[in-house]
């Protein structure tokens, strides 16, 4: 099976950023992080928001990542 991939829009320094980064990789995730601070339109649209999960195109999470949350979500998209 497949390892899960999300999408951690992300700020240099943001501490909640690296904190969703672990717990998603602690849920079996592949992170790729996308730094918003080099693009105005991902800065218009995320500015203090960060960090932004993003799993299979739909965002899932502002800022702090909500681990029961993220289980649930796990166990509705990967039924056993």
């Amino acid at each position: 099976m497949a390892r899960p991939t999300a999408t951690l829009y992300t700020r240099d320094g943001c501490c909640l950023c690296d904190e969703a980064r672990t717990v998603l990789e602690g849920h079996g995730f592949l992170v790729e992080a996308v730094d918003i601070d080099p693009d105005p339109d991902l800065v218009r649209r995320y500015g203090a928001s960060v960090p932004v999960v993003v799993i299979d195109g739909k965002e899932r999470f502002r800022g702090r990542v909500d681990s029961a949350l993220l289980k649930r979500l796990l166990r509705a998209t990967n039924p056993p």
